[in-house]
């Protein structure tokens, strides 16, 4: 199982598996053009904030095995996460048909921030390689610290569009958690050092 995972043409395959799944529903005629959009939303805001857990994580546990392997594959899964915003995107102009309707609702809260959102993903995914962090140096982080607006805009765009809070809080509250938990931590620790 180890092995399996740690191939790198699989573990994308998996990142991939849902996406396939819809795809080969519509293409059966079970699932409608329509009824991909929101899925495929869902599991664009689920890998990124996957991928933005495991930085707070190794501050909350420290050093661990299993998020030094998660840690190895977090550019993955955020170019996974702006993969399936994209084809969130394909959906949704597919849905609407034509350009005059995306223009008429483009000022709408749960649109705009959408379309925001996606923008800030695009560089992120671009500098998601070696390549890229060997050229901007200490800039990659700056680049890639767009994505806790990107975050914030996405949280945004699931509130609007569903008109509802359940599904997009149940979502985002871990990583919430997670960096609650970090800070409480950060000065406790700072306190026991200088023995207080």
């Amino acid at each position: 199982m180890r092995t399996i995972l740690n191939n790198r043409p699989t573990f994308w395959l998996l990142l991939a598996l849902p996406a396939l799944m819809l795809v080969f529903g519509w293409w059966q005629g079970r699932i409608d053009m329509m009824d991909m959009l929101h899925p495929t939303g869902e599991w664009s805001a689920r890998l990124m904030v996957v991928a933005m857990m495991i930085g707070p994580m190794s501050g909350v546990f420290g050093p661990r095995l299993w998020l030094g392997w998660l840690l190895a594959r977090r550019r993955a899964l955020g170019v996974a996460a702006f993969s399936y915003a994209l084809l969130h995107l394909i959906f949704y102009i597919a849905d609407m048909g034509n350009l005059d309707d995306m223009l008429a609702e483009f000022q709408a809260p749960g649109i705009w921030t959408g379309w925001a959102a996606l923008a800030l993903m695009i560089p992120l995914a671009a500098t998601s390689n070696n390549a890229a962090l060997r050229a901007l140096r200490a800039r990659w982080k700056q680049v890639q610290r767009l994505v806790y607006l990107a975050a914030f805009l996405t949280l945004l765009h699931w509130f609007w569009v569903h008109n509802s809070y359940g599904a997009a809080i149940v979502h985002f509250a871990p990583l919430a958690l997670l960096w609650i938990s970090l800070f409480v931590k950060k000065p406790l620790s700072s306190l026991k050092a200088q023995g207080v």
